[in-house]
């Protein structure tokens, strides 16, 4: 079976080189880089299965790392390293396109769990196939393509990060059913919801801006209150009635 490539981006060398020995040894085939411009020139020659990008960077900064591939669509999952307490630049990395985060100092073992997770979610040739059986959902001028895991809003397909297509596969699976942010994160990440982690809002906040007709007023993914989130599709009832 093929291995999973990871590209691991940070500065740092003595952590970089740490994290290829712990990595390696959980079957997965690292590559590293000390700066911005060396990961950009590996994700032009190869292609990786997820990007470990550290928040600071000596010739850049992550953020602007992240919002850079995007523009670019590449759709390598990321994985943010932040350091502990940098609640507003984890809310601006998911904003910007990241699928998850973790803060320094981190247990090696919590990155392995968090790159699984990511993996999970996107179609890998040796990872996750296609499911030829699965059915699209449409609703409004969307369609969710199930089988390759992929979005379109008038025939134009929409990029969004495995963390996104996540909770939007979930919740379009359970239509009028409200999830709240526990299950969603849970589900999705394999981790629990805190009281100060916003993750899943700056997703769903995320998701409205690309597929509401009004992202003010959501008309498919709204917010049940004290319970979470419902999917509501067409010619369902609204979520006063739900």
């Amino acid at each position: 079976m093929t291995q999973n490539r990871i590209l691991i981006l940070d500065d740092d060398n003595r952590l970089r080189s740490l994290l290829t020995i712990f990595l390696e040894k959980q079957g997965f085939t690292i590559t590293g880089a000390e700066n911005a411009h060396t990961a950009e020139r590996h994700l032009e020659r190869e292609r990786y299965d997820v990007l470990i990008l550290d928040l600071m960077l000596p010739d850049d900064d992550g953020l602007s790392v992240c919002q850079r591939l995007r523009a670019k669509n590449y759709d390598i999952p990321i994985i943010m390293l932040t350091a502990k307490g940098d609640d507003v630049d984890r809310i601006v990395g998911l904003e910007v396109g990241a699928d998850d985060y973790l803060p320094k100092p981190f247990n090696p073992r919590e990155l392995v769990a968090r790159i699984k997770a990511v993996l999970r979610r996107v179609p890998q040739n040796n990872a996750m196939a296609p499911d030829p059986e699965a059915e699209d959902i449409h609703f409004g001028d969307c369609i969710i393509n199930m089988a390759s895991r992929q979005l379109f809003r008038r025939g134009e397909k929409i990029q969004l990060t495995s963390g996104e297509f996540g909770i939007l596969k979930l919740l379009c699976s359970h239509p009028n059913r409200p999830l709240s942010r526990d299950h969603l994160l849970s589900q999705t990440t394999g981790r629990s919801h805190t009281p100060f982690d916003r993750s899943v809002d700056v997703q769903i906040s995320r998701l409205r801006k690309l597929l509401e007709p009004d992202p003010k007023l959501p008309r498919y993914i709204q917010t049940i209150r004290s319970q979470g989130y419902a999917f509501v599709p067409d010619r369902s009832p609204s979520a006063s009635a739900l």
